[in-house]
């Protein structure tokens, strides 16, 4: 209980104490200084992830984080188990990318700021023609040289295990035509949602080979990349499970 009192405090501290930052790097971030405020939004995330993971005491194991580009386009397709799990990617990434969120986080002052900053977008799944015009924003984006992540599983999986990816969910990778890096993270469920206090676990995460997008023929990259992407990351999954 105690280390999930610190956890929340922290977490309101750091807010709060980085109003002024996020404020003045929305501006400058405005005034066209994009790529050099992306990477210092992104540096300081990090140390922040870093920062929750140590206190929440979370033992993890990161493994093919040389198959993750420095530079250049990218989308990072992960499995979703629970909150822990952009932490996790923030810390462990090493590079900037954006996520799509949904529509009601533009509404939280500073947090749309910082999820804004690092690339990231905001989606109205109730309106198509909206969210057409999200997705196109990110096509954009990604081909511009940023990264994004996408959960295909629509939402958190919450200890279920795999679920089955939403039809559509590659869209924004497809049609970019970027490489694609398969993620598969365990463990994130048990650090705070299965009992609803901050628990010392075990979690892992693991980035696997990129998989060529622009080389598969248009038939192919509806089903066949979605069915390919669900296997890699299943297979990693169940490859010597995460030991509590």
């Amino acid at each position: 209980m105690i280390k999930t009192i610190i956890l929340f405090m922290y977490l309101g501290f750091s807010m709060t104490i980085l109003i002024p930052y996020g404020l003045v790097s929305t501006l400058f971030y405005l005034l066209g200084l994009r790529k050099l405020m992306t990477q210092a939004v992104y540096r300081l995330a990090q140390g922040w992830a870093r920062v929750v993971i140590w206190i929440v005491g979370c033992k993890v194991t990161v493994s093919g984080r040389e198959n993750i580009f420095k530079d250049g386009s990218v989308c990072f397709v992960s499995n979703h188990c629970g909150y822990f799990d952009i932490p996790l990617l923030l810390a462990y990434a090493g590079r900037p990318f954006g996520f799509v969120a949904k529509i009601e986080l533009l509404f939280i002052p500073f947090l749309n700021c910082w999820i804004y900053m690092l690339g990231g977008l905001f989606i109205n799944r109730s309106s198509s023609k909206s969210a057409v015009r999200t997705i196109n924003k990110g096509v954009k984006k990604i081909k511009r040289g940023g990264g994004m992540l996408i959960f295909p599983e629509g939402h958190r999986s919450k200890g279920r295990g795999l679920l089955p990816f939403h039809p559509g969910s590659l869209k924004l990778a497809t049609m970019a035509e970027v490489p694609i890096i398969p993620v598969a993270i365990e463990g994130t469920y048990d650090v705070f949602e299965k009992t609803g206090r901050v628990v010392s676990t075990s979690a892992r995460i693991i980035f696997c080979e990129p998989i060529d997008t622009a080389s598969l023929p248009p038939e192919d990259r509806k089903h066949i990349l979605r069915d390919r992407i669900f296997s890699v990351i299943k297979e990693k999954l169940e490859a010597s499970p995460v030991v509590q």
